[in-house]
């Protein structure tokens, strides 16, 4: 490679300001790329860390993210849950959510340097480190172990809300995270989960939702027999969007739309259960043509929810 001066034009002489260990740039197609042999740190004081072993427990948070058993369990009850992609990422920090580490492959790293802070460690990997630590490929380039928030109250979550989006044990984290997109796209005030629906934190739901799990409120629901009362004492109509004889057609039900309306939305396949049923005040179903029934829940909310949004 050419050094450093008037014949390179493209590449900067490495700086030693903020270097704890040695690192070195090399130019790839005219860019500039900083390749690191040890500890550094990086432009923003963030320390950076290149790890070379897929078994250095400094990894430990971001092993095995395919065990979708294993993480239902770990995440929440130890305070972690992941986000990818820089794009992800930013949304969780400016949530306020704090990271306890970084994993990002090289060509990201520039991406992640502004992000997070001085005391945030960034540990730089291979995409083969990356993709046997996690068991997929990490196109994205990064992921970010953070702190999991304590959840809200309902009452506090629903406090200003007119337009909310109950979840009943819907466990396809796919389903989960495009509600959440929907929900803030088409304005809906906050996401309430029941006890056994998959976690809104749960990696796949945060991509699929483009981080706006982090932009709607949401928090856990209590069992129906406590769930209805609190609703009901915030002044809420319990709209559950299933197929029943009764039920009445979704524009009939917007046209004298409630004040607060929490839609109700039930599990893959069974939709709502018995009781959530029962503790509804009103069946409402989307008019379907084709022989069709049904559509699939994710796209069901987002008809409702545009039905429904204020006007």
């Amino acid at each position: 490679m050419a050094g450093f001066g008037d014949a390179t034009p493209t590449c900067l002489r490495p700086s030693t300001q903020n270097r704890a260990v040695h690192a070195h740039r090399t130019c790839v197609g005219g860019h500039r790329t900083r390749r690191l042999t040890a500890t550094a740190v990086g432009r923003w004081g963030v320390p950076v860390l290149e790890i070379t072993d897929a078994s250095d427990e400094r990894l430990a948070d971001y092993r095995d993210l395919t065990d979708v058993a294993l993480r239902r369990v770990l995440e929440p009850e130890g305070g972690l849950y992941i986000a990818e992609s820089a794009k992800v990422i930013a949304r969780a920090l400016a949530a306020g959510h704090r990271p306890r580490s970084v994993l990002v492959q090289q060509k990201w790293l520039a991406d992640i340097e502004g992000l997070v802070d001085a005391v945030t460690p960034v540990y730089v990997v291979t995409p083969e480190i990356a993709e046997s630590l996690t068991g997929y490929a990490v196109h994205r380039g990064a992921l970010a172990a953070m702190h999991r928030p304590v959840l809200p109250a309902v009452a506090d979550v629903v406090a200003d809300a007119r337009l909310v989006v109950v979840l009943e044990d819907i466990v396809d984290h796919t389903n989960v995270g495009a509600i959440f997109r929907a929900a803030a796209g088409l304005g809906a005030d906050a996401v309430l989960v029941s006890p056994r629906c998959a976690d809104p934190l749960y990696r796949r739901s945060v991509r699929v939702s483009m981080g706006t799990v982090f932009q709607v409120p949401w928090t856990r629901l209590p069992e129906w027999r406590e769930a209805r009362g609190v609703l009901h004492q915030a002044g809420f109509e319990l709209a559950a969007l299933a197929l029943a004889d009764d039920a009445v057609a979704l524009d009939a039900f917007s046209a004298r739309r409630p004040e607060r309306v929490a839609l109700m939305l039930g599990a893959e396949g069974d939709g709502l259960s018995r009781r959530a049923l029962e503790a509804a005040d009103t069946v409402v179903t989307i008019p379907m043509a084709g022989g069709v029934d049904s559509l699939n829940v994710a796209a069901a909310s987002a008809v409702a929810l545009w039905e429904l949004r204020a006007r």
